[in-house]
C-alpha cells in the first residue's frame, strides 16, 4: 500500500521552490505593489504613533487635572470637617 502512495504522489523539486520564491517580486508590477504596500504600512504606522503621542499628552493633562481636583476635594473636606458641628456627623 505504501508503494502505491509513493507512485501517486508527485515529486517536488527544491529548485522549483527557490526559483519561485526568488522571482516572486522580480516583475516590475509585483515590486511596485510591494513598495506601495510598504509605504502604506509605514504611513499607517506614523499615523498610529502620532495618535499614541496625542493620547499620551491628553492622558497627562487629564492626570494633572485629576490631581488638582483631588487637592480641591481634600481642601473642601477639611473645611467641612472644621466648620460642621461634630454632633451632626
Amino acid at each position: 500500500m505504501w508503494n502505491m502512495m509513493c507512485d501517486v504522489m508527485p515529486t517536488i523539486a527544491e529548485d522549483s521552490i527557490s526559483q519561485r520564491g526568488g522571482s516572486q517580486f522580480s516583475g516590475g508590477g509585483d515590486e511596485a505593489n510591494f513598495e506601495q504596500l510598504m509605504v502604506s504600512m509605514l504611513d499607517e504606522r506614523d499615523k498610529l504613533l502620532e495618535t499614541i503621542r496625542e493620547t499620551q499628552e491628553r492622558l497627562n493633562e487629564i492626570e494633572a487635572k485629576y490631581h488638582d481636583l483631588e487637592k480641591e476635594r481634600d481642601s473642601l473636606q477639611r473645611q467641612l470637617d472644621a466648620n460642621l458641628p461634630q454632633g451632626l456627623i
